[in-house]
């Protein structure tokens, strides 16, 4: 169904054209949208709706009906007689008849989308329903879902057609009240960098009008349409392991999420063994600042003793003294690769246990 304010603005956009007062009125006789108070044309309205005439000339007005699917949807009121006004009332009524085709068929492309994304529809269903819309069946996409602070207070997904445009290719969709969901065709050789150009330049737009709070996250590549509902799961995993692991990246692709994405599977009385057998009694939460640091520091030097004490502003002797003292108080020794893995995976499942006992999941 049009909405009354795309209705409004076509009636404006028709007036200023050909200078004649439009009214669209319900087959109840009544008004949607007008250009200007065209009189108590209801009554005449309703009557016209029962006849079986498409077009009538009633007490100085020009009516037409418009159907949609053979239905009868609206009735067009136009101001004044003659020729001229008539061929201005056909085309008007042309127009909004195409309109309701065009949302329809939009309305049915958004359907099949969401439930193409929730896995709703049967195998046969998917290319049957495809071929039917005509949506392509076997070119790549990949799906992103747009998160922000204020989702639900500014029209993100308007925004974002508009950013991707009106390409009849790209899908821009919903499936609860949180997020937006964008299923991108792709075309270009490289369809992962294209995935990822698309989302920068998402981000950019959206930051430029005023969205707050941006993240992103988005599926790999699928070549087949029957698949989008997999890079849809890819791409909600991916946000939430990027709440968790990756909270300083506003873009998160699900092939980048590495060991989190197991980590975020696993039960949590699993990972709560996995804590107890590793430190016994304690918890990297347990461990002071300064330590913490010292860690994460180590980690990203890839265990680079002298690399991570010039970056530390400390001696390298004070940088083994506290490596010692971690291991004394763990058993787990930083500079022996196998150690550092297991110290590393703990340290990320306390984080997810932390987020999962925190949040509303």
């Amino acid at each position: 169904m049009i909405s009354n304010q795309i209705l409004q603005n076509t009636l404006d956009g028709l007036k200023n054209i050909a200078r004649v007062d439009l009214c669209v009125m319900d087959v109840d006789g009544k008004e949607v949208a007008s250009t200007s108070d065209l009189g108590n044309g209801s009554g005449a309205a309703a009557d016209f709706a029962a006849s079986p005439a498409d077009s009538q000339q009633i007490q100085g007005y020009q009516y037409f009906k418009i159907f949609d699917d053979q239905q009868l949807e609206y009735i067009l009121m136009v101001g004044g007689t003659g020729e001229d006004v008539y061929l201005v009332g056909k085309m008007a009524a042309f127009q909004i008849q195409n309109l309701l085709i065009a949302y329809k068929e939009r309305f049915d492309k958004d359907n099949f989308i969401k439930n193409l994304l929730l896995d709703n529809l049967l195998l046969v269903d998917i290319y049957s329903r495809s071929k039917k819309l005509h949506i392509p069946a076997d070119v790549p996409r990949a799906v992103a879902i747009v998160e922000s602070e204020n989702n639900r207070d500014s029209n993100v997904m308007e925004l974002t057609r508009a950013c991707l445009g009106n390409n009849g290719r790209d899908f821009v969709t919903a499936v609860d009240e949180n997020n937006v969901i964008v299923v991108k065709e792709l075309s270009e050789p490289d369809a992962a960098k294209e995935t990822e150009r698309t989302a920068r330049n998402l981000e950019s737009f959206l930051l430029k009008e005023g969205v707050c709070g941006i993240r992103i996250a988005y599926g790999t590549v699928v070549h087949e349409i029957k698949e989008v509902s997999r890079s849809y799961k890819e791409a909600k995993m991916a946000l939430d392991v990027g709440r968790i692991f990756f909270s300083e990246r506003t873009i998160v692709a699900y092939s980048e999420l590495g060991i989190g994405r197991l980590i975020y599977q696993l039960p949590i009385p699993l990972c709560k063994m996995f804590i107890r057998e590793i430190f016994g009694g304690k918890s990297p939460d347990d461990f002071d600042e300064e330590t913490l640091t010292t860690i994460d520091r180590f980690f990203e030097n890839s265990l680079n003793v002298s690399e991570t004490s010039r970056q530390l502003f400390i001696h390298r002797n004070t940088l083994v003294y506290r490596l010692d003292k971690l291991q004394k108080s763990t058993g787990l020794d930083l500079r022996v690769f196998e150690d550092a893995i297991t110290f590393k995976i703990a340290l990320m499942v306390v984080k997810y246990m932390n987020y999962m006992e925190n949040s509303d999941y």
